[in-house]
């Protein structure tokens, strides 16, 4: 990849970021993308995966001619986020994007499209409805990129998937990314046939170091350990939970305390989930509590925790929490809250995962990588049992 190669916008753009190299995905897959090959990007998270598709993409984009790409994502935060990089490197060239996802009026997205945008980014629901009512010309597609493809093929997302294949053309370009897309290529080889595959998560060196702990409680006291965590000086973090419910029982407890939490969950409105992610990289929220639903692709600039007040159900659900912190070279830490009894969960993930996990201590208003020494109880005084005077 040389971006001496680029056209005139896209070059100034590149030189206006300041990027002096290429990351290795954005390098190894470049070529393969310009020459149409159907391929499977696999890279660690925070690698730079999303320009690795979208330079060589931008970079051959017609003006004026509709739908030419569709990025379809797994979830409206990583659609919206997706737009944001899209919108900055097609600046200066005249050309739109357009977001369709679910959640937002639909039609104000089938007016967005009679202006023909170059540049599709959606959620598979909402794409194929515009399909189905013929408002996107699913044939003229010449590029689907499947941004964190191993969301988008379990359950009923890949039927709606197989509908949007179905109905573009057979000879449209075909682009599968994600951290962990290892995991689905026997699903991917069930529709697809000789698919190139580049995989760079060994070789990658931009993630930072990021470490790895477990914090010790009782399943009562982990919202308590989470109000002292928000209490710490520098904290600021991304705070996973397995379930929902926890997550909102934790949010109330929290708000309660006069902690600044803002949540992100599948059932708010797409209004509210802007807003607490907005809240939350202004810093005016230290705490964002969520699902796996944040766990993919979310980019949060220089995080530096992530907390999983659950012990995640996969590894897979262990990586992508982990990856929103030790992005593009900067450092992170993961605490787990476990329970005794979880802890035996943690230490398989950690093995499989070959990760090192450490104990860590909160104490004294400071997290302690060393169990602090037990402090002796003062002595109480004794109380005068004499005789009272007369």
């Amino acid at each position: 990849m040389n971006n001496q190669d680029f056209v005139p916008f896209l070059q100034k753009n590149w030189e206006d970021a300041g990027f002096q190299k290429a990351a290795l995905i954005q390098e190894k897959v470049y070529q393969s993308i310009v020459d149409g090959k159907n391929l499977v990007g696999i890279a660690p998270t925070g690698s730079g995966k999303t320009l690795a598709y979208l330079l060589p993409l931008i970079n051959q984009l017609k003006s004026g001619t509709p739908s030419q790409i569709l990025v379809l994502t797994s979830s409206q935060e990583l659609a919206m986020q997706v737009v944001e990089v899209a919108r900055k490197w097609l600046a200066g060239s005249g050309m739109k994007v357009q977001p369709l996802i679910g959640g937002a009026n639909v039609k104000r997205q089938q007016e967005a499209l009679k202006k023909k945008p170059e540049l599709l980014i959606g959620t598979p629901g909402r794409v194929l409805e515009l399909i189905t009512s013929k408002k996107i010309k699913a044939p003229a597609i010449k590029t689907l990129v499947f941004d964190e493809v191993d969301q988008l093929v379990q359950g009923q997302s890949l039927q709606l998937i197989q509908k949007i294949l179905k109905a573009s053309d057979n000879d449209a370009q075909r682009l599968y990314f994600s951290a962990t897309a290892d995991t689905v290529l026997n699903e991917l080889n069930n529709f697809e046939s000789d698919l190139l595959v580049i995989d760079v998560s060994k070789e990658d060196e931009s993630q930072g170091e990021v470490q790895h702990f477990y914090l010790e409680t009782s399943d009562r006291k982990k919202v308590d350990q989470l109000r002292r965590l928000l209490n710490l000086p520098a904290f600021w973090g991304m705070i996973f939970f397995n379930q929902l419910t926890d997550m909102g029982s934790a949010e109330e407890k929290l708000l309660f305390h006069h902690l600044p939490v803002a949540s992100l969950a599948s059932d708010q409105s797409k209004i509210s989930r802007k807003n607490a992610i907005d809240q939350f990289k202004k810093h005016q929220a230290l705490g964002l509590l969520t699902t796996d639903l944040a766990s993919r692709g979310l980019d949060i600039e220089a995080l530096p925790f992530v907390i999983n007040a659950d012990v995640p159900m996969t590894e897979e659900s262990y990586l992508h929490r982990a990856g929103r912190v030790g992005r593009m070279g900067n450092s992170g830490v993961v605490i787990s809250l476990v329970t005794p009894q979880e802890k035996s969960d943690l230490s398989k993930i950690a093995k499989k995962l070959d990760l090192a996990l450490s104990p860590i201590y909160l104490f004294g208003g400071e997290l302690l990588t060393e169990e602090p020494a037990k402090q002796s109880e003062p002595k109480k005084k004794k109380r005068n049992k004499g005789k009272k005077r007369k």
